[in-house]
């Protein structure tokens, strides 16, 4: 492999923003020198001047659901991480509840062999956790494995775990990290009960968040928490989306020091209850967006460290699924192409930092969940870079769109900023519109303590 030299940037790492240079050899990130150092290079070096762009490390996102097996009319591992390298993403962490749902290790494992074969990205993939799994939970090797998937809520069947001796075995005996959907069911129920019995099978969209309310989601994640400091548990909250839960977490600590981490999904920063209106059932997801209250305090949380990671929960249906009615239309959103450039629409707004941003897509995910040698633009480390053009407006049409899904709520929107390059495991698989598909990503392995 030839080496390649990133020349002029503007690099974005560990709470700094300093022009330099960076030299990637063999895959991974040989030198960085800053203030116009000279890199001794050799005659076959692609260089690589990206003057006025900005270099940060590849977006990890740790909470996609790619679709395969079984559901693969709505998206592919393939299609999927190949959107989200056009947006940044060079690592994925995709959710268990496929068909088959991967409640065993091999099953498991043959998720790994289909991402082997045809992701650009980086990923791996969630052990999912059931009401009589615990034997094939506990074979799971935390470091090849990214962690272990509960639903505490919004499934179906066994991928619902509500029992709560079932969750206290489950919480007791596995030293996995452990990553939680936390609505309650009961209060879901009832409130979709009052619903239906007010609107018949005619329940407008509007009634989502009232359905799946603040209450829900505070009493089951109060209880994966009690859960955990009761067994010291390594917990991770998903998607957190209501003001109410933020109180139950820490930022006296830091994230290497926390047991108990959590995260927040670009969809529940950027959208609230009166685009309804708008958007329909395109934004029914669970949890469901609320009201505007929630995103302004979820966005101060991050600032705060009280949550502590961005992601997605990239989540695709058919067009032709999204438009049935609300109470057979399916709950999810397509957004993992677009999630590093809705952060950076913060940004043009002075609603966040660059190194923030960077922090809490790109070093977070690494540090919350062990990753070896990603996350940051360190010596040494595999070279998952990006550049960014934070001064290139673009337009989301249907043309660009690499989903299989073929839509987006952000339709019609134009961002300021726009990905020119995406660097996965030193390779540029992505520059400027075009893919080089020739060499697809690693499997992510994990340095556990």
């Amino acid at each position: 492999m030839s080496a390649i030299l990133i020349q002029n940037a503007f690099i974005v790492n560990e709470g700094d923003i300093s022009k330099g240079d960076v030299l990637i050899t063999d895959g991974r990130i040989d030198e960085i020198t800053y203030n116009a150092e000279n890199l001794s290079i050799s005659g076959d070096t692609k260089i690589i001047d990206v003057e006025g762009k900005y270099l940060i490390p590849g977006i990890i996102d740790d909470q996609v659901h790619f679709r395969e097996p079984g559901f693969t009319h709505k998206a592919e591992i393939y299609t999927e991480a190949k959107a989200g390298i056009a947006g940044g993403v060079t690592s994925f962490m995709e959710m268990p509840n496929t068909n088959p749902q991967a409640l065993t290790q091999e099953l498991l494992e043959e998720k790994y062999q289909i991402a082997a074969a045809r992701s650009l990205a980086n990923y791996s993939f969630f052990m999912g956790a059931s009401n009589d799994n615990i034997d094939e939970v506990l074979k799971t090797d935390p470091e090849n494995v990214c962690g272990l998937k509960i639903f505490m809520g919004s499934s179906t069947g066994d991928m619902l775990v509500d029992d709560l001796s079932v969750l206290q075995n489950i919480f007791s005996r596995t030293n996995m990290l452990i990553a939680v959907h936390c609505e309650d069911e009961e209060t879901v129920k009832q409130n979709f009960g009052k619903a239906r019995e007010k609107y018949g099978e005619d329940i407008p969209i509007s009634q989502h968040p009232i359905i799946r309310n603040e209450e829900a989601c505070y009493k089951s994640s109060s209880l994966a928490i009690e859960l955990a400091k009761r067994y010291n548990s390594r917990l991770h909250i998903l998607h957190i989306s209501t003001e109410k839960e933020i109180e139950l977490f820490d930022n006296s600590i830091t994230l290497e020091e926390k047991r108990i981490t959590s995260e927040a999904c670009v969809h529940h920063l950027w959208f609230d209850a009166d685009d309804y209106e708008k958007l329909g059932t395109q934004i029914k997801c669970n949890p469901a967006i609320k009201e505007k209250s929630n995103k302004e305090a979820i966005l101060e949380a991050l600032l705060e460290d009280k949550i502590d990671i961005i992601a997605t929960d990239h989540a695709p249906h058919t067009w032709d699924e999204k438009q049935n009615k609300y109470e057979s239309c399916p709950a999810g959103v397509p957004l993992i192409q677009h999630s590093l450039n809705t952060m950076l629409e913060f940004y043009h707004q002075n609603k966040i930092t660059l190194e923030k941003i960077v922090e809490k897509m790109c070093h977070a995910p690494a540090t919350c969940f062990q990753i070896k040698e990603r996350g940051f633009i360190r010596k040494g480390y595999w070279a998952d870079l990006v550049l960014v053009d934070l001064n290139n407006s673009w337009k989301v049409e249907k043309d660009n769109l690499l989903y299989k899904c073929k839509w987006s709520p952000f339709e019609g929107y134009e961002f300021k900023s726009q990905v020119t390059h995406t660097f996965v495991n030193g390779n540029v698989v992505y520059e400027n519109g075009k893919f080089d598909e020739s060499i697809k990503g690693q499997r992510l392995t994990f340095k556990r303590n």
